[in-house]
């Protein structure tokens, strides 16, 4: 079977199950990637999980992932002999029925990977920054977006994200609420960003009101009253316009990631012992 083949094989089962881990394998297989690096070793604890990679060239790195968010891992230098190692970026691979986003988000921050026997000890004592987005591709159907392009979308959807996730973490904002994962997550915010397309039933209670403005985009009555009742005024002509609603639909891990980053900080921040798994 040729290449060409393989791809589309892989194209195709990411578009009909949607599948993270599918998902990963196909992009992998549009660019090569699938054989970059290789696991040296791996440590779990009940929240985290660090592989020990290696890539073809003998370089050495840390990868780190938590548990609630599968579509990003945040990756590491090699730890010195000390055992200290700087924290370089984040990078992310999400996707939907329609296609997938993938970006590398630059970070900064160090942390301390000490090994024995059987544990690794991962120590970080301030807080991780997030520098910007300086790589990523986008697969929107058959359509396939690259450089500066692609970095532009990425940028434009991520500045879109943090303040919509600023908003939902807001303690004035009386909907604010920590979800343990992202199928609750879904099933709480979605009736409020969209009532217009939520079951009648889950609809937030007063969102129609008598005399209420309604605009058209994206084939949906958007209810701009509700807009302006709910929605901080720079939120409000991203709904009215529909542009919410398409970075929900090819987007929503990465909206619950940026919800979440401060819960995810705090998992990181100081001291957690893991358990080395046999290969």
């Amino acid at each position: 079977m040729g290449n060409k083949c393989i791809v589309s094989i892989a194209l195709a089962a990411l578009l009909y199950t949607g599948c993270t881990s599918l998902m990963e394998k196909a992009g992998q297989a549009l660019d090569g990637s699938a054989f970059a690096e290789k696991k040296v070793a791996e440590y779990r604890s009940p929240l985290l999980e660090i592989q020990q990679m290696r890539s073809k060239a003998g370089e050495d790195s840390l990868l780190i992932t938590v548990g609630r968010f599968p579509a990003m891992k945040i990756r590491g230098s090699a730890p010195d002999e000390q055992g200290e190692f700087t924290i370089t970026s984040l990078d992310y691979l999400g996707g939907s029925p329609h296609g997938w986003n993938e970006y590398r988000l630059d970070l900064s921050g160090t942390g301390n990977f000490v090994l024995s026997d059987t544990t690794a000890t991962l120590s970080i004592i301030e807080e991780i920054e997030t520098v910007g987005i300086s790589a990523g591709r986008i697969r929107r159907y058959d359509t396939r977006i690259t450089g500066a392009e692609a970095l532009t979308s990425l940028r434009n959807r991520r500045e879109r994200l943090l303040t919509l996730a600023e908003w939902m973490n807001s303690p004035e904002n009386p909907a604010a609420a920590v979800c343990s994962n992202q199928k609750t997550f879904e099933q709480h915010w979605k009736p409020i960003l969209f009532p217009e397309i939520t079951a009648k039933k889950k609809r937030p209670e007063g969102w129609q009101q008598e005399g209420d403005r309604w605009v058209r985009a994206e084939d949906i009555r958007w209810n701009a009253s509700y807009t302006e009742r709910i929605f901080p005024e720079v939120l409000r002509p991203i709904r009215d316009s529909g542009t919410m609603l398409r970075d929900w639909e090819e987007a929503v891990d990465w909206i619950f990631i940026e919800s979440e980053w401060p819960r995810i900080t705090e998992t990181l921040l100081g001291e957690t012992v893991l358990q080395k798994q046999k290969k």
